[in-house]
């Protein structure tokens, strides 16, 4: 028989938790997907007792159409080709900033937030990749899907402020939509599809980029 263990204070747990939530949104294939991010959101959330707020969040998912009977992944598929665990984690991740456990790994300033939002519209115009993004805007705040470039991800922006909704980039690596499939993907790098920002209808949250229109009208004409 084991012998008896001292118990961790709630804090020691809490702690523990935020940051296997962080680890589980950077690394969502590794920690069990959508299913493990909620949870990880659910274990959270009772450790602070406001168990309550994961049930209004999902009502405000649902009415802004980023809630499906798939969950959150759902809502993904219908807009963006591909595997989406990391596009998932990112929606997590907005919710996790607002409970207070999100980490991020760079803090935007006003100045550069407010220059990365002021150029979204233009900057899509034409196709991207994830060494453009960087180039671009800096390293991300938040990585999703981790650094091999074989694999989609999502690159994420954030300030100290809440209130300045987070700015995403969906990059995707792959096959086109009814091609066989290869291996190695198609590209050397993950391509940018959409940027994503905003708390409005969820579809209408997404700019896409010419190869982001491209690979969305080729999936709606094989549906």
């Amino acid at each position: 028989m084991l012998p008896p263990a001292a118990l961790a204070s709630p804090d020691e747990i809490r702690d523990y938790l935020v940051r296997r939530l962080n680890l589980a949104l950077r690394r969502p294939g590794m920690m069990g997907g959508e299913l493990g991010l909620r949870l990880l959101l659910d274990h959270l959330l009772f450790v602070e007792r406001r168990e309550e707020v994961w049930a209004e969040e999902r009502r405000a998912w649902e009415e802004r159409g980023a809630w499906t009977a798939t969950g959150v992944a759902g809502a993904f598929q219908s807009l963006l080709p591909g595997a989406h665990g990391h596009d998932v984690a990112s929606a997590y991740a907005e919710f996790a900033r607002r409970a207070g456990w999100l980490e991020a790994d760079r803090v935007l300033d006003a100045e550069a937030y407010a220059s990365m939002r002021g150029r979204i519209a233009e900057w899509v115009r034409q196709d991207r990749g994830w060494a453009d993004v960087v180039a671009a805007f800096g390293p991300p705040s938040v990585l999703f899907g981790g650094t091999n470039p074989l694999y989609g991800k999502t690159l994420g922006y954030l300030t100290a402020r809440n209130e300045d909704p987070m700015v995403f980039f969906h990059l995707w690596n792959g096959t086109a939509p009814q091609a066989a499939s290869s291996w190695p993907p198609d590209h050397d790098e993950p391509l940018l599809l959409a940027i994503r920002c905003g708390t409005q209808r969820f579809a209408d949250t997404f700019t896409f980029t010419p190869h982001g229109q491209a690979l969305r009208a080729v999936r709606a004409a094989g549906s």
